[in-house]
């Protein structure tokens, strides 16, 4: 090999081939689902047509913003409508009575005669005396007591019975 000559051309030729070459890579389309035509029914009888995925053709709506009272609150014949449709208020009322309803608080915050009418701090100290009293009551009763067990060695070392 003269001087003149090195082996620029063959480590060339070594380069060109472990060069690293990069491909576009995949990217998909989102799949979109087939929507279908649907004719929608409102409570009062109102129909439009709009596209969805559920297979229904015809869905009837029993709450709508034309007969929900959060939608129109100042519609006075949706005021007062309680509608028991899977029967959850009757059994709610069966096992807990009617005290939590709306009507039967504004009748309690009526005055009886002869009686004066407490302030909301007496009622909430009433209902804490209540919750209060409770936890005395199982104690006077003895239920509240727990009794504590004796731990029992096993001779292992260190920590009780296992």
């Amino acid at each position: 090999m003269l001087l003149n000559q090195t082996p620029r051309a063959s480590l060339r030729i070594a380069f060109a081939s472990t060069q690293q070459v990069r491909h576009a890579s995949l990217m998909r389309r989102p799949k979109r689902p087939y929507t279908f035509t649907q004719l929608v029914t409102l409570s009062d009888g109102s129909t439009f047509v709009q596209r969805t995925t559920s297979p229904q053709p015809v869905y009837r709506s029993t709450k709508d913003v034309r007969n929900n009272p959060l939608w129109n609150p100042s519609s006075q014949k949706l005021l007062n409508v309680e509608e028991d449709e899977a029967g959850r208020l009757k059994r709610f009322r069966g096992r807990f009575g009617r005290g939590w309803d709306a009507e039967a608080a504004a009748g309690a915050e009526e005055v009886r005669d002869g009686e004066e009418a407490l302030t909301p701090e007496e009622s909430e100290e009433s209902l804490l005396d209540l919750i209060s009293n409770y936890g005395n009551e199982a104690d006077a009763q003895g239920e509240a007591a727990g009794k504590k067990e004796e731990v029992k060695s096993s001779g292992k070392g260190k920590g009780g019975q296992k």
